[in-house]
């Protein structure tokens, strides 16, 4: 089989999961991670053959996306901001969005005189949001916890391939009794934020395949985690300490408000790329001493 043929069969096998483009995006992505190579070749090797083993390859991969499966589960891995990461079924397919937030984390703090500076990721899954903080930011002391044994050690394991010093820690952040015994100067979180009511606006391949742990939270306590990780702030954050939260674009003004009413200041939503509100950084200039 060639190129070409390779190309069309994608765009014919997965039509109802996704449209051309997407389906030839996907391709591209498919034949870099298994032949090496980049869409940038393509005029070049267009007409050129698959290997035997490429050939089987790829066939492969396209069986298991025709059944709904994401790519990035599909190939194991996945690039975020500039990390290699490994997924899979225990934790959530990192988003672009989340890349920005990171972004936003970064410009805050690298000109910061304070080092090193520490660092806490709040459901951490796979370790993406605080692989990129320390890649990025080396001198940092970064932390991450999560609820879910399996996502630390997928967590650890992407460490480890990223050569990122994190300190990884079991635990429930809606336990009100769980502390740690660090100030941070910096708390990011990306929590379950997607209302239960919303499933059905969301692709199959979402529903079916990633963790719902990681995703939904209930129509009727949609802040739950924002309190929660707030409170949890407010005794663990360091005078003039930053929270971030990446958000549910309908949850803005509620979470915007919540904070207030929690004694944060310089509350600022941002947009992500797409025009919507689904980042927020919040100061805390007073913190509580009832760390353990």
């Amino acid at each position: 089989m060639i190129f070409t043929e390779a190309e069309e069969r994608f765009v014919a096998d997965l039509s109802a999961l996704y449209d051309k483009n997407e389906a030839k995006e996907i391709f591209s992505i498919v034949t870099e991670h298994l032949c090496g190579i980049k869409k940038s070749e393509w005029r070049s090797k267009k007409d050129g053959h698959l290997s035997p083993m490429e050939d089987t390859s790829i066939l492969q991969v396209l069986d298991e996306l025709s059944t709904g499966k994401p790519l990035q589960y599909v190939l194991g891995e996945t690039m975020f901001y500039g990390a290699r990461i490994k997924v899979n079924p225990d934790v959530l397919i990192p988003r672009p969005e989340t890349e920005e937030l990171v972004a936003w984390v970064i410009s805050e703090v690298i000109n910061n005189s304070q080092e090193p500076l520490s660092i806490l990721d709040i459901g951490t899954g796979s370790g993406c949001i605080p692989i990129a903080l320390k890649m990025n930011l080396p001198a940092a002391d970064v932390h991450a916890i999560d609820i879910s044994h399996h996502a630390l050690e997928t967590a650890m394991r992407n460490a480890v391939l990223n050569k990122a010093q994190i300190n990884f820690v079991h635990g429930d952040i809606l336990d009100a009794a769980f502390k740690l015994s660090h100030k941070f100067d910096v708390i990011v979180s990306n929590p379950p934020y997607i209302k239960a009511s919303e499933k059905n606006e969301m692709h199959r391949n979402v529903l079916d395949h990633e963790p719902h742990l990681a995703l939904f939270v209930e129509d009727d306590n949609a802040l739950i985690f924002y309190e929660r990780i707030a409170e949890f702030a407010q005794s663990h954050l360091k005078p003039f300490g930053k929270l971030f939260f990446e958000i549910n674009e309908a949850l803005a003004e509620d979470v915007a408000t919540m904070l207030k009413e929690k004694s944060f200041k310089e509350i600022e939503v941002r947009k992500d790329m797409q025009g919507k509100d689904r980042m927020v950084k919040a100061v805390l200039l007073n913190s509580s001493d009832d760390t353990v």
